[in-house]
């Protein structure tokens, strides 16, 4: 198959908008819970009629600051209670939303602020403020910085208390389906980040959609689920509008350092997260166990997870010993690491990048369906997802109502819909190199489409690798199956032009110690680990199983391990975790080419 496409369920009236998602909710049941917020060691509800009476003020605020209709209003924040109230009072007031991520240095804040004529930015610490301070001069239409932790919600709402209701029910009528809803800037790891210009139809149709798609996870009674990853990113967007729309309980988590207990207080029925978190979770648990001396029973435990999952798939499902394994793993092991989510989440939707097939049997073996997913910030975060009654587990599942993907003839997957972005704001050539010229938007990323659609993602278009000897290789393969490791932070697989596959590995400044301490060895720091002829040899076995998913040909020969790691504080990651390829190919040039002129083994590994 090289296309499919599915109906839309819902079509929305042309005249909407977002803000009729509060609407509906308040029409439905206005006492019904929307959010919790964490208030020291509480949850505290908000009702939805509570939360539209906010919205309303800090809407009226930002008229009174002078924001008029079209006018795009910056957000720079940690995902928090206030990020998503922000969201729906720059809607009310008529304007346009733009997100930016609070770790962006001055440089990338003064292109947003500029490329986009931020008027009002509401920014969440001194710290960010301080960061703005640098460009201001160099964006004149920011008239005003607000700060959240200075107070600028109770600022916003006593600054608009003489604005009448009125004037926010006139703004919130104006906008229709097709007119732009916010500006997302994309991760920017091949250059200037560009901004896309995503639509009400875009979130509202896609939600009004996917919510009776997949009723098990959105529409479930009790539906609960928790934000922590950042809502600057067009996939905790998403999420936070269906959220709303389908009478889902929203949490926002914006520390790291306090999810685990986030997750323990606020139990959520249903999580977002990226292939990274579940590697952790994993990890984490593994060398637990062994801290624990319980290192034998993790990894049977984890065995018989797998093997159930991958049962569920066949004809007969599990035998009756399988089962049996199952629930004596399940007493022992399994109900801890749900417990570590909540306690209550049945299902996670994994998107960012792939998730891979142990860790999708692995989480399902245990309780917690994983269902990957695929999308990019221009298709307003998924064109397609695994349903829960239907997964296949290595593919990132069929396409939404009213979304359609091609494989063109090179492998691209293009991708149609109510769901594609309208275009790059203020860049019309951008635009037009996008779409080829039957309308269909270019991915950029490679795939294939079984008999029953589901989309299995092979690779980047952009980051194939030719070898000297011609051999095309799609490095994501081998560096996500090296990221799984519990040594590995990051891998980037190189070799274009050379007469064979190379990687710069980093380690993993937080798995290094459980690690050690699993293996018996004394602690040490990541400089003196990159060294040690037990991790080499670890690294070396991790890079043997990578390869067995590959060719002689495209197989890692030799690797590296970098002294640093790639963070999005040097530059390395985009405020989305992934790293800029070109970035780090021209920064590491030597180390690459020692790769293939170097004999010194201290720091390269020949497999």
């Amino acid at each position: 198959m090289d296309e499919t496409a599915i109906p839309l369920r819902v079509e929305l009236p042309s005249t909407s908008n977002l803000n009729d998602v509060v609407a509906d909710r308040l029409r439905r049941d206005p006492d019904a819970v929307l959010a919790e917020v964490r208030r020291g060691d509480a949850w505290e509800p908000v009702t939805v009629r509570e939360f539209d009476a906010q919205v309303v003020a800090v809407a009226k605020g930002l008229v009174a600051h002078g924001v008029g209709p079209g006018d795009s209003v910056g957000i720079m924040s940690r995902t928090r209670y206030e990020w998503t109230l922000l969201d729906f009072a720059a809607w009310a007031a008529g304007a346009v939303p733009v997100p930016i991520y609070e770790t962006s240095s001055a440089e990338q804040v003064q292109w947003i602020l500029g490329d986009s004529d931020v008027s009002v930015l509401v920014v969440e610490t001194s710290e960010n403020a301080a960061v703005v301070e640098q460009v201001r001069d160099q964006a004149p239409a920011c008239r005003e910085v607000l700060v959240l932790d200075a107070g600028a919600v109770d600022a916003l709402v006593a600054a608009g208390a003489d604005v009448p209701d009125a004037e926010i029910a006139r703004r919130r009528a104006l906008a229709s389906l097709d007119d732009v809803a916010t500006i997302i800037y994309t991760s920017g790891t091949t250059g200037r980040p560009k901004g896309a210009e995503l639509t009400h139809r875009n979130f509202a149709s896609l939600t009004a959609n996917t919510v009776p798609e997949v009723p098990e996870v959105f529409a479930a009674a009790g539906g609960r689920t928790l934000l922590f990853l950042p809502l600057a990113h067009v996939f905790a967007r998403f999420i936070e509008v269906l959220a709303i729309s389908s009478g889902t309980v929203l949490g926002h988590s914006p520390d790291i350092k306090t999810l685990v207990d986030d997750l323990g207080g606020f139990r959520p029925t249903y999580i977002l997260a990226v292939p990274r978190v579940f590697e952790k979770v994993y990890n984490t648990a593994e060398q637990t166990a062994a801290a624990g001396g319980k290192l034998k029973i993790f990894r049977w435990a984890a065995a018989a997870a797998v093997a159930w999952s991958r049962a569920l798939d066949t004809p007969h499902g599990p035998s009756l010993w399988l089962k049996a394994q199952h629930s004596v793993a399940d007493a022992l092991v399994f109900g801890t690491l749900r417990g570590k989510l909540g306690g209550r989440a049945r299902y996670a939707v994994s998107g960012g990048g792939p998730l891979g097939e142990r860790l999708g049997h692995f989480y399902r073996g245990i309780g917690l369906t994983i269902l990957e997913g695929y999308g990019l910030t221009e298709s307003t975060a998924p064109t397609c997802v695994n349903r829960p009654e239907r997964i296949k587990i290595g593919t990132v599942g069929a396409q939404l109502p009213g979304c359609a993907a091609r494989i063109a003839p090179d492998g691209e997957i293009l991708l149609r819909g109510h769901h594609i972005f309208r275009g790059y704001h203020g860049n019309p050539q951008a635009t037009a190199e996008a779409f080829d010229e039957d309308g269909w938007f270019r991915t950029g990323d490679l795939g294939s489409l079984d008999e029953d659609g589901y989309l299995r993602i092979t690779g980047r278009k952009k980051e194939i690798i030719v070898t000297a000897g011609g051999k095309n290789v799609a490095p994501a393969v081998l560096e996500d199956r090296l990221r799984a490791h519990t040594l590995v932070s990051q891998c980037v697989v190189v070799g274009d032009n050379r007469p064979f596959i190379g990687a710069l590995v980093t380690l993993d400044a937080q798995g290094l110690p459980g690690w050690l301490s699993m293996h018996g060895k004394p602690a040490m720091s990541v400089d003196e680990a990159r060294t040690d002829p037990d991790v080499l040899a670890a690294l070396d076995e991790a890079v043997t199983r990578a390869n067995g998913a590959v060719s002689k040909a495209e197989s890692i020969r030799k690797f590296t391990v970098l002294p640093g790691d790639f963070t999005v504080e040097n530059g390395y990651l985009t405020p989305s975790l992934k790293f800029k390829r070109a970035l780090v190919v021209k920064d590491f040039e030597a180390e690459i080419d020692a790769l293939y002129t170097s004999t010194d083994r201290s720091s390269l590994h020949t497999v």
